[in-house]
């Protein structure tokens, strides 16, 4: 090679390095943090941020590109959005334990919380509007603002049911109680991120869905049965008595909010109908209203204006209707 070809390289590479650069340019609303400027912009300001750590060339960061973006048009003003070149930045990448890309945390008062939602723009404005109110309800009420997301809730393990080989049939597929189930591994670190998130979702369903979690690794059946291909999987089972095949794929976000809202959903939609019961005195309607959180009334004509066939007609037509 002659000393000109050499020179010829330097372009090339130039170019090469141009195109690994940040995934966003100088005019986006996603801030560009890096170890220069992350102290002061991030870690001492009073702002709630979020902060994605990324890779140039990682499929699923460009991918959240545009998602990304919108999140942080709608939040200007109101939460920071930044963004970390933690490929080349391995100090902070490092600091804050980055494991895989892209990685979204919610940063506030110095502490930092995972974002497990969706990777959508409504998911990620969604989980930095509960960190800007949980940080406004702080300091109402006197207290220091930790993290934005709802990890390290008041949630307890204890509602959380350990389930197995054993005893998944009796528990789950033989009760007449809906149920959420994850299938975890103890060494799956989306899982460990998880676990506070869950032990929340478990105390707020208590009486509305019962939420369990199964160790995969320890019970390889149950996971081939249940076609679980990674950690964690969630699966729901809906109410009444079920089979293996009834139990469907949970799609929602990873946070407590999000497990709670979408488990709540389902369970309402799944309900078996309630017994139709005639209102006849108010020991009828005691039992048939007042004792159940949702009751719907409707209103038959009076016998004296509807004959007794015409009356039952009624009736059986609200049965086929329930």
């Amino acid at each position: 090679m002659d000393k000109w070809s050499g020179l010829r390289l330097i372009p090339l590479v130039l170019a090469l390095a141009a195109t690994a650069q940040a995934l966003y340019s100088s005019t986006s609303d996603v801030i560009s943090l890096s170890s220069g400027n992350f102290d002061r912009l991030v870690k001492d300001s009073d702002s709630v941020w979020i902060v994605e750590f990324f890779a140039p060339w990682c499929g699923h960061c460009k991918s959240l590109v545009p998602e990304y973006e919108k999140a942080a048009k709608a939040l200007k003003g109101v939460v920071k959005v930044g963004a970390v070149d933690a490929d080349q930045d391995k100090t902070l990448g490092n600091q804050y334990s980055i494991r895989g890309f892209p990685t979204i945390k919610i940063i506030s008062g110095g502490k930092s919380e995972d974002y497990n939602g969706q990777r959508t723009a409504k998911g990620i404005v969604e989980a930095a509007l509960k960190a800007a109110r949980d940080k406004v309800d702080a300091q109402l009420n006197g207290r220091s603002s930790g993290g934005g997301s709802s990890s390290g809730g008041s949630g307890s393990k204890k509602d959380v049911v350990e389930l197995t080989e054993s005893n998944f049939q009796k528990l789950v597929l033989d009760s007449d109680e809906p149920w959420l189930v994850e299938f975890f591994a103890p060494w799956c670190g989306h899982c460990q991120r998880l676990e506070p998130e869950w032990a929340k979702a478990a105390t707020e369903l208590k009486g509305k869905v019962k939420v369990g979690a199964v160790d995969a690794t320890a019970h390889p059946e149950m996971t081939s049965k249940y076609g679980v291909q990674g950690y964690p999987t969630i699966k729901f089972f809906p109410a009444g008595r079920k089979r293996s095949s009834d139990a469907q794929d949970y799609d929602g976000g990873r946070t407590a909010d999000a497990i709670v809202n979408w488990a709540s959903d389902k369970a309402s939609a799944t309900l078996p109908p309630p017994e139709l019961i005639q209102i006849v005195n108010d020991d009828t309607l005691q039992e048939g209203c007042v004792k159940h959180s949702l009751c719907v009334l409707s209103v038959v004509p009076h016998i004296l204006d509807c004959d007794a066939n015409c009356r039952n007609r009624y009736l059986v037509r609200f049965i086929e209707q329930k």
